[in-house]
């Protein structure tokens, strides 16, 4: 991984992880579209939450979380730093079930945001999810060439994504990555939505679970995080293919302070803050002693 400038003519929020803003090219871009993609526990919804943390922190438009899993637990996004009181879950009642409904909802939010002229971030998580209006009418089991989500897709894409620039609105979207069984080259996963989200999307993050982090209290072994990995498949803000990784902890976020100390160590630069490598390593402990920074810096 390289240090470079971010674009001076574009606007970002922080990820929540500084080196991750550095593999980003100096974070979520705004007026772009973003997409997060992962397997199962690898951090998608947290880095959608940090980015809402951190636009709150910086800018004063709109905030619209559009989750259609069924499986967001808003008290616990709010632990995690989620200003719960700036972000729209949608109207009561309303459900976010097709491309359709998105469609339409993302329109109105464009245009509430070019009103108050001001940024705004909408997420949508995740993708995976959202069905279109022919699959939902039509019987399980019922024959059909399921291309009709792509081309929704691709049709937003082409109706939305230069209001999203004019209006200098983040959209994130995140997708869940799936198998290809059988490959022998190639990519070995697949996302849903075709080929238009990799077109369209400036940022493409892929996170992959690493490893857990236990910890041992009163001789019992208890799983308190995981280690991701992050990696740019595709980047037009910055230079793509870059890699870096960070712990996440339970009800805590990102380790952002563990995370640039270790990028600190193993590229041999602790002399730069005048610490020496045994400082650092004795500070990356991982005994039961040390849980990291009390605070997160979007709580400041």
């Amino acid at each position: 991984m390289y240090f470079t400038q971010p674009t001076p003519e574009l606007e970002f929020i922080s990820s929540g992880c500084s080196i991750l803003d550095l593999v980003l090219g100096g974070g979520w871009a705004l007026g772009r579209a973003a997409n997060v993609i992962g397997d199962s526990s690898s951090g998608k919804t947290l880095l959608a939450i940090e980015a809402c943390a951190n636009f709150a922190r910086k800018y004063s438009g709109g905030v619209w979380y559009r989750e259609a899993e069924a499986a967001f637990l808003p008290a616990y996004a709010g632990a995690l730093g989620m200003p719960l009181d700036r972000v729209d879950f949608g109207k009561k009642g309303q459900r976010f079930n097709t491309i359709e409904d998105i469609n339409d909802d993302l329109s109105e939010c464009l245009h509430q945001s070019r009103k108050d002229k001001s940024p705004g971030l909408y997420i949508i998580d995740s993708l995976d999810a959202v069905s279109e209006k022919d699959e939902l009418a039509r019987k399980m089991g019922e024959a059909s060439y399921n291309m009709g989500k792509q081309k929704k897709i691709g049709e937003m894409f082409r109706k939305q994504i230069r209001e999203v620039e004019d209006c200098r609105m983040c959209l994130m979207i995140i997708s869940q990555t799936r198998a290809n069984i059988g490959v022998m080259f190639g990519d070995k996963f697949s996302i849903s939505g075709g080929s238009s989200l990799k077109f369209y999307s400036s940022q493409r993050l892929m996170l992959a679970h690493v490893k857990n982090l236990k910890t041992t209290r009163s001789g019992i072994e208890r799983v308190t995080g995981v280690r991701v990995r992050a990696r740019t498949l595709k980047n037009k803000i910055g230079l793509p293919f870059r890699t870096c990784d960070f712990n996440i902890r339970f009800g805590y976020g990102i380790d952002d302070y563990r995370a640039g100390m270790e990028w600190l160590l193993d590229h041999k630069q602790t002399s730069a803050l005048g610490i020496t490598k045994a400082e650092v390593a004795n500070r990356l402990d991982d005994s039961p002693d040390w849980d990291g920074p009390t605070y997160k810096r979007h709580n400041q």
